[in-house]
């Protein structure tokens, strides 16, 4: 390999280990969420601002004190994934915990509560209401302080919705009816019956609303923060601008507001969880992106069009909501099923989307047919090597090629001399006679750096890889290996050093050793560089990603093994079938061989 191609690939891995070490600079913190039922000992939350009424007059709304949520009815949700209760006190959907989802892998440990009321840590609740147009005042309407009556049910299951009932005591009647699915879809239907005796004017909307900023884990590949489809546009804003957003709605409140014409959702996206508002299939609705300085809540809406109801008449507006587990197979369910569009979108696939996307579909697939996420993770690897198996054929073909031609390079330099322009031109000139192309062999190696990236992203940000074993003591893909040098991998009690620990950096697992030692015996495919500098920096990089790579996800260490394993062996069949032989032993055995030491002069 000439000096040309081999600056080349030093290029491009110096390049592929600063980007990495971007990631080693920057890693993803775990938090574990808090728990529904802690509670503040600070001052009263404060409701969240509904719309303002449709005349553009704000609507005035009163504090909700801790103690008068607490004291308001509850009626228990109870499915088999979902447990909570809704608060009579604006018919709150504002308790949920996730059924399968422990906030640790030990099972004993609390269960996922993504909804909480306000009182609690740090509230985050969905609710309904109707927003006063014309003539209407805001008193005539239902909204964050009403008190609602259980009309119909006693516990909110897949097999029994539960409607609520509120009279305003001047001629309307609003009944709001909540069904939920075996899964994590809510379904709201709100009417109104007007027997005022003259036409009124109304619009119905949806909430979901977050008190302070919630703890994120700021990463920067990660989303996490309001996720709206707006038609054909999906927007992504995060906490951190929210506070900066260009339109005033009102003193103390600013807001993006977007006009959707026919299909759009809206909410607040975690890395795993995701609340959000779906007004039916082409229904044309207002989607809000508010936040509340003085209340410091962060908030999203969806506002239906006003609509007139004759006296006499009822009017009727159906919504759904999203609260649990951003799974694929769920999501992209609530798609191509319930017709909600592009929701599988929701699901942060990053700049990468169009190999993300396909790339976990075909994971998700294997995993269902194996059963396991580390040896899926394992047959993906193999799949994509033979998908990009010509392109490496060429380039292998073409590497071995080149070792042929060495005599005749270390002739033509032999008589350049030091004349390199002469030397380039006859080198160019024998590559072509040769048809060898002396950049081929870092083509594999450019295509592996979108796919690595594209898999970290999948690794990092699905939930399907969370919490998912492999073998032995990988029983979370999602996270580092647990083992470390440090408690003899495992062999004695102790935990590996913490994340932010200066130790951390040395605690290497049984899984990135293995990484190392792929990564240095597929170098020895080749002999050392002659050039003593680039021959220490290949022989460092192994070690140096080694240590880099110990603390990402054992998912991804593990695919890197398997891509090494499996390169080295298509290298190794390539070369020989074309007549050069690697002397792997032989570049082992010089790797050890003392090097002399320069005459004395």
């Amino acid at each position: 390999m000439d000096d040309q191609n081999k600056n080349l690939i030093l290029a491009t891995a110096l390049s592929f280990l600063v980007i990495v070490g971007w990631f080693l600079l920057f890693p993803p913190e775990q938090q574990s969420p808090a728990p529904a039922d802690q509670v503040t000992a600070t001052a009263p939350g404060i409701a969240p601002v509904p719309p303002a009424s449709v005349s553009g007059t704000p609507t005035p709304v009163p504090a909700a004190t801790a103690p008068a949520a607490a004291d308001a009815p509850r009626v228990t949700i109870d499915t088999a994934r979902l447990s909570g209760s809704i608060s009579l006190l604006g018919g709150r959907i504002d308790t949920l915990s996730l059924s399968d989802y422990h906030e640790t892998l030990d099972k004993t440990s609390p269960k996922v509560a993504l909804l909480s009321p306000v009182g609690t840590a740090r509230p985050y609740y969905a609710l309904y209401g109707w927003a006063p147009a014309g003539d209407l005042d805001s008193a005539a309407v239902p909204g964050p302080q009403t008190r609602w009556t259980l009309a119909q049910g006693d516990t909110l299951t897949p097999d029994s919705p539960i409607t609520l009932r509120w009279d305003n005591g001047a001629g309307l009647t609003f009944t709001r009816v909540i069904a939920v699915d075996d899964n994590f879809m809510f379904s709201i239907t709100q009417s109104v019956e007007n027997n005022t005796g003259a036409p009124i004017r109304l619009a119905p909307y949806g909430i979901v609303a977050r008190h302070g900023e919630p703890e994120t884990k700021k990463f920067f590949i990660l989303h996490e923060g309001v996720v709206r489809q707006n038609d054909t546009s999906l927007e992504e804003i995060g906490y951190g601008k929210m506070p900066d957003m260009d339109f005033v709605e009102r003193e103390g409140a600013r807001a993006e507001v977007t006009e959707v014409q026919e299909n759009g959702w809206v909410g607040f996206t975690d890395k795993y969880w995701m609340t959000t508002l779906i007004p039916a299939p082409g229904q044309p609705f207002t989607s809000v992106a508010k936040y509340v300085a003085q209340a410091d809540i962060y908030q999203v809406e969806s506002r239906l069009p006003v609509m007139t109801v004759a006296p006499g008449a009822t009017a009727q507006a159906d919504t759904m909501l999203f609260a649990g587990a951003k799974e694929w197979e769920e999501i992209r369910h609530y798609q191509n099923d319930t017709g909600i569009f592009r929701f599988v979108d929701s699901i942060d696939w990053g700049w990468f989307f169009f190999l993300t996307k396909p790339i976990f579909a075909v994971l998700h697939f294997l995993n269902g047919f194996i059963g396991n996420m580390g040896w899926s993770i394992i047959a993906l690897t193999f799949l994509l090597k033979a998908l990009l198996f010509p392109l490496a054929y060429k380039s292998y073909v073409s590497m071995a090629k080149m070792k042929e031609l060495q005599p005749e390079m270390e002739k033509l330099k032999e008589r350049a001399g030091d004349d390199r322009q002469k030397l380039q031109q006859e080198m160019m000139a024998l590559y072509k006679k040769e048809k060898v192309n002396p950049a081929s062999g870092c083509l594999p190696i450019l295509l592996q750096i979108p796919i690595f990236f594209s898999l970290y992203k999948v690794i990092f940000v699905t939930i399907e890889l969370r919490h998912a074993p492999w073998l032995g003591w990988i029983r979370d893909l999602s996270a580092p290996d647990p083992t470390s040098i440090f408690n003899l991998f495992g062999l004695l009690p102790y935990a590996a050093p913490d994340a932010n620990s200066i130790l951390a950096i040395a605690s290497i697992g049984i899984l990135p050793i293995l990484l190392g030692l792929s990564m240095w015996l597929q170098q020895k495919l080749n002999p050392a560089p002659t050039d003593p500098a680039q021959a220490m920096i290949f022989g460092w990089m192994p070690w140096i990603f080694m240590f880099m790579l110990g603390r990402f996800a054992s998912g991804l260490v593990l695919y890197w093994i398997a891509n090494n394993t499996i390169t080295f062996t298509q290298q190794y069949l390539i070369m020989r079938s074309q007549g050069y032989k690697p002397d792997v032993f032989g570049n082992i055995k010089s790797t050890f061989r003392k090097k002399p030491k320069p005459d004395a002069k």
